[in-house]
């Protein structure tokens, strides 16, 4: 691919071309069984579960929906489209704008879009300031709060960058005019950040290593793809904004998946690895810290850093400097084990690991507090998000961490004004979604209204649902019922299950209208409730890590015994229940249908594991498996079969839906086409298998995405309430 500045000559770019008038229009890492479900036994027992603090409580302010409610829009499918969601606001230098990208759907033939947006700093005045270019990021403001800079695609069908649709660094002044391409670099610019004085833009270009041992054939035959021996490492540069002139700080010796410049300019922090394969950031990424003035490489962490870890497969995530310049703080995560947060401080000389009082889990989203020795950070506690602060953090020391945003609230991000006192935070409610709101004294008050159309639909009821699971200790989950429903008086209802991906990961209690049944089956006259089951973060350490060596056994027995614990209660029609997720939520809905056929009477599998040896051989992060199965397949082959739901496939008797994308890396597509092969040919279960060509681990379409809704519901329909199939 070998990318490099456009300018060749001298090694200078030229200056930015000024276009007049408004523009127009490694994944943060979550689990490697992405962001739906887990699995049962065939040894899980059939008796029902002894059911202890049964508690179904409502919380202040967590209903939406009442029977006094308004008559209203009821839900469809289509309403999905309609959301809009802002990403994390960016205060401009003297702290009167906010900067931010809001994102939504394009339309019935496209997918997702977004476009740069400001507002002033209390809400006022939202504008959008892009048009016709694709996927802003990385948003930063110049050091005179008139210039916004961020990275987009900007496609005019020209040949020669910036405008044959690479992706490059852009700038525009906050009234949306005097839009002008900063870089012009050929096939695109990688990582970026605008050094702190606003002076200079570092950035990452791609060049193409092929090792010594096969380089003749591998160049002979470069179209064929190769398990080894080619890589992608990056470069950094150096644009000078004043001058143009560009230069190579940093040669292409290493593969960089985040960097970040110091506030005093003196240092860059960069996340490493060995190879550009995803498998590669599993246990074996690093931090080092580039010396800009002598050239000089750091590495904070190392193999002796891993030693002592819960495991070896740890993701390195996100970092942030201090204002000083004189510490770094990043985190580490893991599949089963609880994430840290770790503290390098070069006043101190040392590298520690920051506590989590009362083990509020650690979501993401680390920052320091204005010039405050203080982290930041987004914490889960109970399927609530909230922002919390560890004060002093310095010499190998912390003190008491306090919370910023109280309440029933789920922050997707937040950001302080350079001084650190006003806090703004993107976040979800029970009753409204995507909304930016300031936080003061740990109250939200709400500044924007960018979902203000949401005010006039029926929302269902979401509260808090408890019940004694696998281990005899208490488990929560999400409830949903319809609007006005009262279960004491209207009697039970069909219900669906919905498992979420992970599995350390959680559902969150917020509304959620979502292609994996929150919100759509309510609407549609079910009750749905989604287990945090074992394995899930947000309700302790322990309650996460006794998941590890489990899979298929602890959290099958959560669901089953939440389920039943429905039914007792009068909320879930026994005979009138089915299941579903997506990814570890699909190999759940797998083990589910194995372990309990009696009580599932539907079932919608989403890109869901069914045989664990494949999964370890062929997914494109295996430290997954290992971690879970805690051992290789021939070390632990027996513990690798019970955790499979394919060996316990003839007691499957549910009918089954499997959705799976073409060309998913994370969960390939033959697992889901081995179940159909088992239930549609060999045990005449009934079965519809709906593949979505080209489509990764996640539907990236609109047609997509609402293919698979309207499919859910036809075939809920039918098994669960008994409608023909290919109703309108």
């Amino acid at each position: 691919m070998g990318r490099s500045p456009y300018d060749k000559t001298g090694g200078a770019f030229f200056p930015p071309r000024i276009d007049g008038g408004r523009v127009g229009d490694r994944r943060p890492r979550g689990s490697p069984l992405g962001g739906s479900n887990v699995l049962p036994s065939p040894l899980f027992r059939r008796g029902r579960f002894a059911l202890s603090v049964l508690v179904l409580s409502l919380a202040a302010g967590s209903v939406a929906g009442d029977a006094s409610a308004a008559p209203g829009h009821s839900l469809v499918p289509e309403d999905y489209f309609s959301l809009e969601y802002p990403g994390i606001p960016v205060f401009s230098p003297d702290g009167d704008h906010v900067a931010y990208v809001q994102s939504g759907w394009e339309g019935p033939d496209g997918g997702r879009r977004s476009d740069l947006w400001v507002m002033e700093a209390d809400g006022s005045g939202a504008r959008r300031l892009s048009f016709d270019l694709r996927s802003p990021h990385g948003v930063a403001w110049g050091p005179g709060s008139e210039w916004i800079y961020f990275g987009a695609s900007y496609d005019r069908g020209e040949e020669a960058p910036p405008y044959d649709g690479s992706s490059q660094v852009w700038r525009i002044r906050r009234d949306g005019t005097d839009l002008q391409a900063v870089s012009r670099v050929e096939d695109g610019v990688g990582l970026f950040q605008l050094a702190p004085d606003g002076r200079a833009l570092y950035y990452t270009v791609d060049d193409e290593h092929i090792d010594e041992a096969w380089k003749d054939l591998q160049q002979e035959w470069k179209d064929l793809e190769y398990g080894t021996g080619v890589t992608h490492f990056q470069a950094v540069h150096r644009l000078d904004l004043q001058s143009w002139r560009d230069t190579e700080v940093a040669p292409a010796d290493r593969v960089l998946r985040t960097l970040r410049i110091s506030p005093d300019g003196r240092r860059m922090a960069a996340m490493t690895a060995p190879d550009e394969e995803i498998i590669y950031d599993e246990g074996q990424s690093e931090i080092e810290v580039l010396d800009l003035q002598t050239g000089e490489w750091e590495t904070v962490t190392g193999h002796h850093w891993r030693v002592g870890q819960p495991s070896p497969f740890g993701w390195l995530s996100d970092m942030a400097w201090s204002r000083d310049g004189r510490a770094l703080v990043f985190d580490v995560a893991y599949d089963g084990y609880p994430s840290e947060m770790w503290v390098m401080d070069w006043e101190a000389g040392q590298l520690w690991k920051l506590e989590r009082p009362g083990e509020i889990s650690y979501s993401h989203g680390l920052a320091w507090r204005g010039s405050r020795r203080s982290v930041v950070f987004v914490g889960e506690d109970q399927g609530r998000a909230r922002v919390y602060e560890i004060n002093d953090v310095r010499a190998g020391r912390q003190g008491e961490m306090r919370t910023l945003t109280e309440g029933d609230v789920v922050v997707t991000s937040f950001g302080f004004d350079p001084r650190g006192r006003q806090l703004v935070v993107a976040a979800d409610r029970v009753d409204r979604v995507g909304e930016f709101y300031a936080a003061r004294n740990g109250r939200l008050h709400r500044l924007s209204s960018i979902n203000e159309h949401m005010e006039d639909w029926i929302l269902p009821q979401i509260r808090d649902f408890s019940w004694k699971g696998g281990n005899g200790d208490e488990v929560h989950g999400i409830l949903e019922l319809p609007a006005g429903h009262d279960p004491a008086t209207d009697g039970p209802l069909p219900t669906v299950i919905e498992l979420h991906g992970g599995p350390t990961s959680s559902t969150k209690f917020r509304f959620r209208l979502w292609i994996y049944g929150r919100a759509l089956m309510p609407a549609n006259g079910y009750a749905l409730l989604s287990p945090n089951y074992h394995g899930s973060v947000g309700y302790g350490d322990a309650f996460l890590t006794e998941l590890v060596g489990r899979e298929n056994d602890i959290e099958v027995q959560d669901i089953a015994a939440g389920t039943e614990a429905l039914i007792d209660a009068g909320i879930a029609d026994a005979g009138h229940i089915g299941v579903m997720g997506w990814s570890n939520g699909g190999f759940l809905t797998n083990c589910m249908i194995v372990a309990r056929p009696d009580l599932y009477a539907a079932a919608s599998s989403g890109a869901g594991v069914l045989d664990m040896v494949i999964q370890w051989g062929t997914e494109d992060t295996p430290g997954h498996v290992i971690n879970f199965i805690e051992g290789l397949p021939w070390e632990k082959p027996e513990a690798y079969r019970k955790a499979s739901p394919l060996y316990g496939l003839d007691r499957v008797r549910t009918p089954t839906l499997i959705h799976v994308g073409g060309s998913d890396p994370r969960v390939p597509p033959a697992h889901s086409r081995a179940l159909f092969r088992a239930l549609h040919h060999y045990l005449d279960v009934p079965v519809q298998l709906v593949v979505y060509p080209g489509e990764p681990h996640g539907l990236t379409t609109w047609a997509n995405r609402l293919a698979k809704m309207q499919w859910d519901l036809a075939w809920f329909a039918k098994y669960l309430r008994g409608e023909p199939a290919d109703t309108d």
